[in-house]
């Protein structure tokens, strides 16, 4: 590829208006027909009949360990087939997939995601934890039912990671893999390993998986948490890791983990 990771992410963040667009067009039949975004994907048909199933999930104005467990406990089980129809039901593929692998550099991959941790942000979207731009504010308007938000993050769990998927890499000198295997405590930081795994498989409760991830996304993500521009992390881990780091470890980073699962590494 020609084009630097630096202009290909800047282009990627000015297209977001169009990929919003090309998204929210999917749904013009229910709008052509007098329903909003919401009212849509509530018609859907859902799996269960149980009224339970359909009972809302409320997340609090803000995360603990303590309420994320509860919360995540309070779940139905996930049924991945189940996830699969609600995916093509509320048109997710058209930002992230058929199968969970994004297919521009806006967006993540979901493929190989825990299912945890994709139900986590689920609940973020629905409460407005999650306010970091025009790519939250699309999902705002999608109403789940828990048993939907169970289905959907049991799909994409059962997704390989993308492997070889040809998003933009970037550059760095940073040393990556001293960052997740060790980390730096002359700074404080400590290893990614020891939330995310030493494969990026990912860890317990919003502890996501990395290995394969679109690195642009992943960027943009630590850099929004060292901003504070993203602030919906139970404990706060994520935010005061990020503001250690310098763009170059970032990238480094970034690289690392979206290689992972070719085994480079």
């Amino acid at each position: 590829m020609t084009l630097t990771y630096s202009r290909t992410m800047a282009r990627a963040t000015r297209s977001t208006g169009s990929q919003a667009l090309t998204a929210l067009a999917l749904t013009g039949i229910a709008m052509a027909m007098g329903l909003t975004l919401s009212e849509a994907a509530a018609k859907e048909p859902t799996p269960s009949h149980s009224a339970a199933a359909h009972a809302p999930t409320a997340a609090p104005a803000a995360w603990t360990p303590g309420t994320l467990r509860d919360t995540l406990n309070s779940l139905p089980a996930g049924r991945a087939e189940q996830g699969r129809v609600v995916h093509q039901q509320l048109f997710c593929a058209s930002c992230h997939g058929d199968n969970g692998q994004a297919p521009t550099h806006n967006w993540p991959h979901l493929a190989g995601q825990k299912a945890a941790y994709t139900a986590k942000m689920l609940l973020d979207y629905q409460s407005r934890l999650r306010l970091e731009g025009r790519r939250a504010e699309l999902m705002h308007d999608i109403m789940m039912s828990p048993q939907q938000i169970a289905d959907v993050a049991a799909f994409y769990a059962a997704q390989p990671a993308p492997r070889n998927e040809g998003t933009t890499r970037p550059t760095s000198t940073a040393d990556a893999k001293r960052l997740v295997r060790k980390g730096d405590p002359t700074r404080l930081i400590t290893p990614c390993a020891s939330c995310h795994g030493v494969a990026g498989q990912g860890g317990k409760l919003e502890a996501a998986a990395l290995a394969g991830q679109n690195p642009l996304y992943f960027t943009r993500t630590l850099l929004d948490y060292q901003s504070g521009r993203r602030a919906n992390d139970a404990a706060k881990g994520m935010s005061a890791f990020a503001k250690r780091l310098t763009r170059a470890e970032i990238e480094a980073l970034a690289h690392y983990y979206a290689d992972l699962p070719t085994g480079k590494k």
